[in-house]
């Protein structure tokens, strides 16, 4: 299968905003706002474009609003290479007591803990367990860090994002949606004022 397959130019209807379409096997339509501020219509390969349009225009408001943040944020100073660090240290201290503490509530174990800086991940996890997280969580408040490492430690059972991972998820943080959506709208701000 190939990850991306019939890419398609348009822009939403009572704007100027262009948005790329990005056609797969997934079965689902999806909006995202990427770092560099395209908008991408992620939806299945057989999907008509009035649909495609009909589902934009619905995400109009939400579209236009997390672009009107980005270019706020865009006039926000740039993070110094100084204060990358100081977060960085303060990640390394945190962030390893908040995964020693979700581990055994998800009932998994993990590897190394690696924080960097990162323009378009909070976490990842690998196959052999290893964890990274973006050093920037250190500016969300707790409750959204707990969110990420415990997202984290559930792909230590569910590689990814099925039913069954959110199920995972939710045992663990029944209110995990309400963190989610914080990282949704707030994130971008931050991970924006990163040197490109």
């Amino acid at each position: 299968m190939r990850l991306f397959e019939g890419i398609m130019n348009d822009k939403m209807e009572n704007s100027n905003i262009p948005y790329r379409v990005i056609r797969s096997s997934r079965r689902t339509i999806s909006v995202q706002i990427a770092p560099s501020g395209e908008v991408l219509v992620r939806c299945p390969r057989r999907m008509s474009n009035a649909d495609i349009r009909r589902f934009v225009e619905s995400k109009s408001g939400w579209i236009e609003k997390h672009l009107e943040k980005r270019t706020a944020a865009a006039r926000l100073p740039a993070f110094t290479d100084e204060q990358l660090q100081a977060l960085a240290r303060q990640a390394r201290q945190t962030i390893p007591e908040r995964v020693a503490h979700f581990a055994p509530l998800v009932g998994v174990t993990y590897g190394r803990i690696t924080i960097r800086s990162q323009h378009t991940l909070w976490g990842s996890c690998s196959s052999k367990g290893n964890l990274n997280f973006n050093c920037l969580l250190m500016l969300t408040p707790p409750e959204v860090l707990d969110y990420v490492v415990v997202h984290e430690l559930c792909h230590r059972k569910e590689m990814n994002h099925s039913a069954r991972f959110w199920a995972e998820v939710e045992h663990v943080l029944p209110d995990y949606e309400i963190r989610r959506k914080w990282l949704r709208e707030n994130g971008t701000a931050l991970i924006s004022r990163l040197e490109k």
